[in-house]
Formats: structure tokens, sequence, C-alpha cells
């Protein structure tokens, strides 16, 4: 028998290409005569566009085209929803291109063509555009009252305003012993992902399209690209190359989607464009842009009777393909992992003079869990309790599961978490914490001079929801297998996870399979990645299509031996009989293409919109110098209810990956703009995130204790929930190293200018 695969810390299959400088990233390719674009940007965050004059740009040096809005010779369309189109958001849906108007500094007016990017570049500077600058709206909230509007025809800045309910919050305010409210807010950030966006078009013919760049959901993209441009399904192509890293922010629909196809088709020769990381900060998804009042009431024993809240949200400028997702899920989040019984919020969400918003890594669990478990520490501290043993009381148990969250989002019903025990995932963490040692310690000055913290935040995540996941499984006369998924890879260790299924399914060799994802010739439908899918989503596809494939081979063997299907079986990469005698894949698939047929089989996975629920929980160690109002993270560990894990060293990677991204959003990451609407931090000077010197040890451990029972592998998300408490458990342990439990950060990130001012109220 062959050691199963799943399971096995198998090194990544793609590393060994990648570190020696083999990879293929869109930069990298450029087909025979391709021209480069570069596109002029509104400097304005609100305008009326009067003209744009481009005679001086169509004149100047290896210029081969240059246009705007106006020079179209079709109808200009709406980039379309993906997810959560809200009713109400169609009022805000963005073109690629402004013709009357600018909505924020950042947003394509212009595009040249040229032989070169740098001849490109330098003719923007040639055009000459009227603005008529308008009045900004610059803050999400004071929108709903401003006489401005973002978009004339709407009527208002509010795209939709809802209330999200169960039980009876107010009632159970009304008796509640105890209640404490709050306002917090996390503001404005990005996923900067190392490589910036990039794409390649050749619809120079103007009857068929091929984009090189792709990446995160290829297939829907397509479907957008073949409506706007009315083609046949099968003349548009998306090509996924090497993507450097993803985090929600590549592969969404952008206007460069559609601007790069245009121009190619207006020079007739391919062109590519490669975004700057001006551009990129600028015109690229922001994310994270809540601001939420939250009130607890409770028990004096800690046990919480009812949550209430208010968030508003910022989409920015337009409604996004997935630009509602933060906001409602925010809404959905906020109770978590806990018994609350009454819970009610009233999410407004808005449109502001700013870069519209999106998804990024842990969209809205980010955000809420903050509020949240800033909340509970807070009420701890007021109470006179123990924050862990005030979690460990209201945590759902084991035996409270499935737990039917109800209706948090408009029109998502029948949601409940499914399996796990969430208190035995806290009591882990604090046993790897060392926390009973900390009860006293919290707020001591060691010898560095610096006050220590250590703050804990808990969490549940969703994962894997959404449409189908398709895969195919092949073989050729060398009787090496390949499999191909419907799903994208930014770097996770996609084909390396497919392997090891497929391994595991067909009891062959890993090295003897290779993996094919995201390019949508390879299959005839996909659902791509996102919301920690792929490992659940497409591996389990990959095991249907391997038990598919199993079959196909028996088929085939019965038929070259002229016996009963049923009197042969599978074993170890082999159809075998009775009379011991068996057959590899290599001769069953030339058996097969001796007949005019091929070796290969179909399969698709849905979980019927059954959820994969994960928990976990965080501890953050931190230091504080009271005198700068410096916050060094000293160690910080993760512990996440995976169901299975498929790969414990790309599980470790993902969850360590995610808890620096969330320690810069904790305490660094910011994207900020004046109160004309003009971004502020449009370099990495200005923006600032962490680097390696500054990320601690990071310590996890992947619980497999509750496989999923959603799908028939046993797994759970496991790319996010890394990030999903970061914030919340580094503002914690502020608050306890300054030894002001009950006060402390309530925005993120947390400046040292922040810790300095929590540093003055605590001395007065």
């Amino acid at each position: 028998m062959a050691e199963r695969m799943i399971g096995r810390a198998l090194s990544r299959r793609e590393d060994k290409r990648l570190l020696r400088g083999e990879g293929r990233f869109v930069d990298d390719f450029a087909p025979p005569g391709a021209a480069h674009m570069a596109i002029l940007r509104s400097p304005f965050a609100h305008a009326r566009i009067r003209s744009v004059e481009l005679a001086a740009a169509r004149a100047a040096p290896g210029v081969i085209d240059a246009f705007c809005g106006t020079d179209l010779d079709r109808p200009l369309p709406e980039i379309p929803f993906r997810l959560a189109g809200l009713s109400g958001f169609d009022r805000f849906l963005q073109q690629p291109i402004a013709t009357a108007k600018a909505r924020f500094a950042g947003e394509p007016v212009a595009a040249v063509v040229a032989s070169d990017r740098y001849a490109a570049e330098d003719a923007l500077a040639a055009i000459e555009v009227d603005y008529d600058p308008l009045p900004p709206v610059a803050d999400p909230e004071t929108a709903a009252k401003s006489d401005t509007l973002v978009h004339d025809g709407a009527g208002d800045n509010v795209a939709i305003r809802y209330t999200a309910r169960r039980g009876d919050a107010d009632a159970a305010f009304a008796a509640a012993p105890y209640r404490r409210r709050e306002r917090f807010r996390t503001h404005r950030q990005t996923g900067l992902p190392l490589e910036t966006r990039g794409l390649v078009a050749d619809f120079s013919d103007g009857e068929t399209l091929r984009l090189w760049g792709a990446a995160k959901v290829t297939y829907f993209n397509k479907r957008a690209l073949v409506r706007a441009f009315g083609l046949p399904e099968d003349a548009v192509e998306l090509v996924q190359l090497d993507v450097g890293g993803g985090f929600g922010v590549r592969g969404e629909l952008y206007p460069e989607d559609y601007l790069v196809p245009i121009a190619s088709r207006r020079a007739g020769r391919p062109v590519k464009w490669i975004e700057d990381r001006q551009e990129h900060l600028m015109a690229a998804n922001h994310s994270r842009d809540i601001v939420c009042e939250l009130e607890v009431a409770a028990e004096r024993d800690g046990t919480i009777l009812a949550l209430r809240g208010r968030t508003v949200a910022d989409l920015g400028a337009y409604a996004r393909t997935n630009g509602g997702i933060v906001p409602v899920r925010t809404v959905q989040f906020l109770p978590g992992p806990y018994r609350i019984p009454n819970y009610s919020c009233d999410a407004e969400i808005v449109v502001t003079n700013r870069t519209p918003t999106g998804t990024y890594r842990g969209p809205g669990r980010f955000e809420a869990n903050f509020f949240r478990e800033r909340l509970i520490d807070l009420m701890a501290a007021d109470l006179g309790l123990d924050p862990a043993e005030v979690r460990l009381a209201n945590l759902l148990g084991p035996d409270e599961l499935p737990y039917d969250i109800g209706e948090l989002i408009p029109g998502d019903t029948g949601t409940a978490y499914s399996n796990g025990d969430y208190p035995a995932v806290l009591r882990r963490l604090l046993d790897e914490a060392g926390y009973d040692d900390w009860r006293a310690r919290q707020g001591e000055v060691g010898a560095d001079g610096r006050r220590h913290g250590l703050g804990i935040a808990c969490f549940v995540e969703s994962s894997a929801a959404g449409p189908p996941e398709h895969a195919r499984i092949g073989a050729g006369a060398d009787g090496r297998v390949e499999v191909r998924v419907g799903s994208s890879s930014f770097g996770q260790g996609v084909e390396t996870g497919m392997i090891q299924i497929a391994a595991d399914a067909l009891g062959v060799a890993s090295d003897a399979i290779d993996v094919r994802h995201g390019t949508t010739s390879l299959l005839p439908d996909g659902s791509g990645s996102y919301h920690s899918r792929t490992t659940v989503m497409a591996g389990n596809a990959v095991a249907e299509a391997a038990a598919a494939f199993r079959e196909r081979c028996i088929a085939l063997a019965a038929l070259r031996w002229n016996a009963e299907p049923e009197s042969l079986a599978w074993s170890e990469g082999r159809v075998e009989r009775a009379e011991g005698e068996t057959i590899g894949i290599a001769p069953l698939a030339a058996f097969a293409r001796s007949r005019g047929e091929s070796l290969e089989a179909a399969a698709s996975f849905d979980n019927r919109g059954r959820i994969a629920w994960s928990s976990g929980a965080h501890a953050a160690h931190v230091a504080v110098d009271t005198e700068t109002g410096e916050v060094a993270v000293l160690g910080y560990r993760v512990v996440e209810e995976l169901g299975r894990v498929l790969n414990p060293m790309m599980a470790e990677g993902q969850a360590v990956g995610a808890a620096v991204q969330g320690i810069g959003g904790a305490l660094l990451d910011r994207i900020r703009h004046d109160a004309d609407g003009q971004l502020l931090t449009a370099n990495l000077a200005d923006y600032l995130v962490p680097a390696s010197v500054e990320i601690p040890r990071i310590e996890t451990v992947a619980l497999e204790t509750h496989p999923a029972d959603s799908n028939p592998l046993g797994f759970k998300g496991a790319g996010e929930g890394g990030i999903i408490a970061v914030g919340a458990a580094i503002a914690n342990a502020i608050a306890h190293a300054l030894g002001r439990s009950g006060e402390g950060p309530t925005e993120l990130p947390v400046s040292p200018g922040d810790v300095l001012r929590l540093v003055d109220e605590r001395r007065k």
C-alpha cells in the first residue's frame, strides 16, 4: 500500500521552478509586435470632463493610438457584480473609462498606445483635459447627508440601508444590568501583492480575444467580456500565467480588463499594460473602510445577553464586482462564535469620491472581529473579569452546533455554523501561550524598559461557498496523469495540493501527476479561487474525477480482456483481475487511442450551499515603548480547527503569511486621503507594510478534530484564519500592556501617535 499523501508535509511542486527564476509572470510575456499602453488618470476626486484633446499625444514619437471614452464606437459596458450585488447597487456601476465625469482620483480618462512603455508614458503629458472640479464627497460618515452627489442620477449617496437582527436586542438591553458602548473603525487598506496588475491582450482581428494575465475568477471574467464585446463563447480565452499574490485584490474585473482589449482592437496588434505601484495604490481595490458603533448587554457574571450596533461602510466611487462583501460580512460576523441570542445591526453603505473598494484577505471578518473582540475585553475590564474566562463562558459548545445564525445578510437564509468545539480551541491557545502565567504579568515593565501585554481573540470563519467547481483527469501514452481544475492559483500551492489528492485517489506516485489550472480553454467552466474555497471545492472535484477515471480505466480493461467490469478492481494505479494480471494507465491510454477514444474523466463538486466553518483563536505578545509609542510584536500564536489538513506545511504557510499581513493591518497599513479626496499614500514610503525584521516568530497549531460535514474529504478553508483575529489580538495586547484594559485602541491601524495619546490619558 503506497503511503497516503493527504496529510503529508509535501514540499511544493511549484517552488523549484519559481526559485530558479523560471516563473512566467505577465510582465515576462509579450507576443511579437506587442505595443504598450499607458493610462491617463483623473487628478481630481470629483470633476466634470468638458473635453479631452488628444491631437498632440497622437503626434508624439512612437505613438500608435490615443483614445478617450467618446472615441469608442460602441456603448461602454458597465462592469457587472460578481458577489453581494445588493438592491440599489446597480445605480453605482462603473464603466471602463470616464466620459462626462471623473469620480475618484485615479479613474481612467484616456489611454495611449505606443511602441514602448516609455513613449506611451511620455505621451500622456501631451493630453489636454478640460476639467471642471466639483466638491468631493470624501467622508463616508457624512456622505448620506451631503448635498453633493457622486452619481447625479442616483438621488443620494446611499447604496443601501438595512437592518440585520435575530431575537429582540432592544428588550434585552432594556433589562440588562450591564451595558457598554464604543465606537470603532478600521481604516482603508489594500492587499498590496508583490506583483502589480498587468494584462496582455490580442484582439487585433476584432473577432477573437486572448487575454493573458488573468487571475482569480477567469471564467466569470470571460463571460463578462463575451457580453461586453458581443463575441461567441469560444472566441474568448483568458490565460493564467504565474501570479505574484492576490489577497482579494488581483483578478477581479477592472476597467483595464476592457481597455487593454479595446486598445488591441484599435491598434490591430497585441497590447500590453503593466501597472506601476502608484497606479496600484490609487486604482486597484481598497478595502476595510468600516465605522462601527457597537454596544453589548450582559449579566454581571459576563454572560452576553445582546449585541447591538450600527455600521457605515464606504464603497468608494463605484460598486465594483465584489465591493459589497466587506460591509455585509462585517454585519454577519459581528456576533462571532459566541452564544448571543439577541443581535441587531443597522447597516449603511455609501458611495464617496474615493477609490472603489473590494475584498482583502478575511473581508468583513477582520473588521468584525476587531470590533467585537475589543468590546469583549472592555466589558471584562468593566466587570472585573478575566477576558479568557468571559470568552469561554460565552463560546458555543459542540453540543450547540449546528447553530442557526439567522438572516444576517439580506436574502441569505438557512445559514448555520456547522461542527466544531470553540471552547476547546481557545483552551488549546491559552495553553500554547502560557496564559495562566500572563494573568499576573499584564502591563509589567520588562528588562527592555517597555511595557508588555498579551492579547487574545477568537473567531469563526466560513469558507468554500459559491458555485460548483470542476475538474478533469486524463492520461497520455507515457502514463503521466494530467489534472485540470477550474480554480486559479496565486502561489498558494494549488498544484501541490491537487497532486496530493489525485495521488491518493488513484494510487499513483505524486511525481507522475501534472496539474493545470485557471486558463479558460482547459475546461468548459470553472469558478475560481476566493473565499478559501480551492482546497475544499477543487479538491473534492478532483477526488470525484479520480473516481470516474478509475471507473473509466476498469471499463477499458474489461473491453481489452473481454471481462465483466464487476470482476475487476483498481489497486495502486492499476486495474487487476482475479487471475493476478494487471494493466497500468499507460497501456490503457494507448488502448483507448487505438479505439479513437481518450482516457479521461471529468466531474464537478457542488456542496449545495453548505459552508465549511472553521474556528480559531489568536494570542499576541507585544512590548510598548511609552516614550516613543512604538509597538513591537514579540510573539504570535494561531490555533485553527481545520477539519482535515491537506498539507501541514502549506497550512502553516497560509497561517503565517496571513498573520504577517494582519500585523501590518494592525499597526501600519493605512490608505490616507485628504479632504479633497487626494491620495496621500501613493508610494511605499507613505503606505507602510511590515518588513521582515518587524515580524516575530509566528507559531501555528492546526487541529483536525471535526472534519467538515459539507464535503467528503472533510476539508475546511485555511487561507484566511491567520489574519482574521490579528487586529483584535494586538489591540487587546496593547491595552493590557498600558494597564488600560478598560480602554485602549478603538481604531486600526494603531499608530505610535495613537499609543502616545493613550499613554497621556493614563497619566492624567
